[in-house]
């Protein structure tokens, strides 16, 4: 979406976007369902996990904190990544919404 449309939709619908936007990747859904399955903190083992190179993960990491997915801590000399629960509520919250009025909708 170009940067001189967004300000015709609401906060919530370009904050909506954005974080479909930063999961529109498989790369990126990769990394949400590892962190997922380790249910704590990741320093660095990342890279180990997906058939790409650090930079690539590095980049991948920053579009999902960038969107609000994971949040990131620094230990030490690595950066440690986490789900950020906040943002999959919202997420929750707008799936859960949208499945509500589409399975009561009378349409077609």
């Amino acid at each position: 979406m170009g940067a001189s449309k967004t300000e015709h939709f609401t906060a919530h619908q370009n904050q909506i976007a954005t974080i479909a936007k930063a999961l529109g990747h498989p790369a990126r859904i990769a990394i949400i369902e590892y962190l997922l399955s380790v249910d704590t903190c990741i320093c660095g083992d990342i890279v180990n996990e997906l058939p790409l190179a650090q930079p690539t993960v590095s980049q991948h990491l920053k579009e999902l904190k960038n969107a609000g997915l994971i949040k990131g801590s620094i230990d030490g000399n690595a950066i440690c990544y986490c789900i950020d629960e906040n943002t999959f509520d919202i997420l929750k919250n707008y799936f859960s919404m949208i499945v509500t009025t589409a399975t009561k909708q009378k349409c077609c």
